[in-house]
């Protein structure tokens, strides 16, 4: 998005594994992208956990697909997430959106509030990040994809869809 705010770690992100990780500690450490117009992938290559690199280099990826499929990939997870600390930074994996408004604030009546609406959440059960694995996100279809009122009340949707002869949706 265009705003950056405090709670960006908070409420939308893409973290294949999300903590306290440091790329300058280390010359071997990596964090490359790589981009063909129908998947992004973006890998951290020998990360350390801050003050922790006693504990291993960490290699993991996520590969996001034009087609809406993300997929993480977990090379080298050197101990258990679940012992990494969250003092310092949150320790998380998953998916998560939000958006935000800017209202008027009561008390100064030209500056404006930021409220930040989480809508939807998807966490990693953490303790199945392990090395060699991996965690395929399929979205799910929606009315979206169709393109004519026929191919959507036809649909074998499980919700109810309807067209809209106005947006032509």
């Amino acid at each position: 998005g265009d705003v950056i705010h405090r709670m960006l770690t908070a409420t939308q992100y893409i973290a294949p594994l999300m903590a306290n990780f440091n790329p300058s500690s280390s010359h071997s450490s990596t964090v490359r992208y790589m981009d063909n117009g129908t998947v992004l992938v973006v890998q951290w290559d020998k990360v350390y956990l801050q003050g922790k690199e006693d504990l291993g280099s960490f290699t993991f990826q996520a590969a996001l697909h034009s087609t809406g499929r993300i997929i993480f990939g977990y090379k080298e997870i050197p101990v258990p997430v679940l012992q990494i600390s969250a003092t310092q930074h949150p320790v998380k994996a998953g998916l998560s959106d939000a958006f935000m408004i800017l209202n008027p604030s009561p008390d100064v009546p030209e500056s404006r509030r930021r409220t930040i609406y989480e809508y939807h959440r998807v966490e990693l059960d953490t303790s199945r990040i392990t090395n060699m694995s991996a965690v395929e996100f399929t979205p799910l279809p929606t009315c979206l994809q169709h393109q004519s009122c026929e191919a959507c009340v036809t649909s074998e949707l499980t919700f109810n869809c309807s067209w809209c002869h106005i947006l032509q949706r």
